[in-house]
Order: structure tokens, then C-alpha cells, then sequence
């Protein structure tokens, strides 16, 4: 079965198929333009220069979380509308699962992070041996603190990896717990990632229809929490 997998989580925006686990293209923009701009026309111009169409794809995957409340929005939108136009399965895929399959030959632990702002990373930690991921931990929104104090109890090899990815070595490196930093060309989440994760998932039957998937965000937006906080503020004490 082909896969048409969606990568809006943080600034890159990205796109592929890959089928039994073999990636057929790709398409990937790190520019900082919106991803309402650019993730559509990547998807066309990708499924084009492969000669594939839609009638190709069995199933349509996307990174539905956690990350940036706007991105996230945008391509799980996306992907409802591909799989319900098409009528085929979607799935959704933890955007922190996906990136650590780009370290799945690792031998240690894969630290995955995204930068949640103040002070925190969305988070969870694999552990990666003989080319196989066990989960170690739920994905979650972690501060700093917790995270190296739980790192620092493993021996393993560590690598850290994502948009978060930088903040989170040097504060482990601060605290001389040792660790690598993925290189370059595979620090950030990227969609081939996203692909490879859904497969395992629709193998095991969590494929779903457009109407139900769903973002996951780990916490309320921004907008979210400030308007609940003054609500707080207004109520009668």
C-alpha cells in the first residue's frame, strides 16, 4: 500500500510516499513561509514528478501531534481532506515518533524534543536497538529540569533529536550528562518519518476515517490559556 504522509509540525513543511517500507518521494521546504502556502502545492507537484495520483495512494498519514498549534492545524486539515475526497483510511502519528525514526539505526536512547516554550520541550524518549523503537516514555510536555534529571539515570548512549533538539543538548550537556546532537540532515521531523510510523500503525489496524482523526496538542494554546486566566481574574472572589 502506498502512503501519502503530511509533516506540518514547526517550521519545515514536508511531504512523502513510501510503500513496505521503501520511500518513493519526497518534498521538503524549510523557507519560513506558511505552511498554508506551501504544503498543498509540494503534495501536487510531488505526486506529479512521481506519476502518481490520488487513485495511487491507499492511505493518507500525517504528523497530528504535538507541535505548533497553527502548523498542526493546517495538516491534519489537509489530511482529512485528501483521505475523505479519496475515501481512503487516514492515521495519525505522533509527530515525536515519527522523528525518531530518522535514528532508528541508533543503539541507545533517542531523546526526541520540541521547543514548548517556557522552559519546556514536547517530549518522549525511544530507545532504539537492532533497527527496532521501543516507546519509553507517553509523549508529553516536559520542563527542562525533569527531563535531565531522568536522563541522568540512564548509562545508554544518548542522541537528541528535533526543532527542540538543540535546546534540549545543550541544557543536558550543562548538566554533564553526555549526549549527541543528530546531525544536520537528520535533526529535523520530516514526513518519510511520518510514513514509516503509519505503516506499523495500519498494520495493526488504527487506521481511521477522515471525520475522526483529530490534532493532539499536550496543552491548551496560547489564546487558550490566556483567556482562561482572565476569566479567573474576573471571576468574584
Amino acid at each position: 500500500m502506498k502512503i501519502l504522509a503530511l509533516e506540518t509540525s514547526a517550521k519545515a513543511v514536508s511531504a512523502a510516499v513510501a510503500e513496505d517500507g521503501v520511500l518513493l518521494a519526497s518534498g521538503y521546504l524549510n523557507t519560513g513561509l506558511t505552511h498554508s502556502r506551501t504544503l498543498m502545492p509540494i503534495v501536487e507537484a510531488m505526486l506529479k514528478n512521481a506519476d502518481l495520483c490520488m487513485e495511487d495512494i491507499g492511505a493518507v498519514a500525517v504528523a497530528s501531534g504535538p507541535g505548533s498549534f497553527t502548523g498542526i492545524r493546517i495538516g491534519v486539515a489537509a489530511a482529512k481532506g485528501l483521505a475523505f475526497a479519496a475515501g481512503i483510511p487516514v492515521v495519525g502519528v505522533s509527530t515525536l515518533e515519527a522523528m525518531a525514526r530518522n535514528l532508528i539505526l541508533w543503539d541507545g536512547l533517542i531523546v526526541c524534543a520540541m521547543d514548548a516554550r517556557r522552559s519546556q520541550v514536547y517530549n518522549a524518549v525511544f530507545e532504539a536497538a537492532d533497527g527496532a523503537l521501543t516507546r519509553l516514555t507517553p509523549d508529553r510536555a516536559v520542563g527542562l529540569d525533569e527531563l535531565s534529571k531522568e536522563l541522568e539515570i540512564s548509562k545508554k548512549r544518548k542522541i537528541v533529536v528535533g526543532d527542540g533538539g538543540r535546546l534540549c543538548y545543550n541544557r543536558l550537556l550543562e548538566d554533564k550528562i553526555a549526549c549527541t546532537l543528530a546531525p544536520p540532515h537528520l535533526l529535523m521531523q520530516n514526513a518519510s518519518g511520518v510514513a514509516l510510523a503509519a505503516e506499523e500503525l495500519l498494520r495493526a489496524g488504527m487506521g481511521l476515517s477522515a471525520q475522526d482523526l483529530a490534532p493532539v496538542y499536550l496543552r491548551p494554546a496560547q489564546a487558550d490559556r490566556l483567556r482562561n486566566e482572565q476569566m479567573k481574574k474576573e471571576q468574584p472572589t
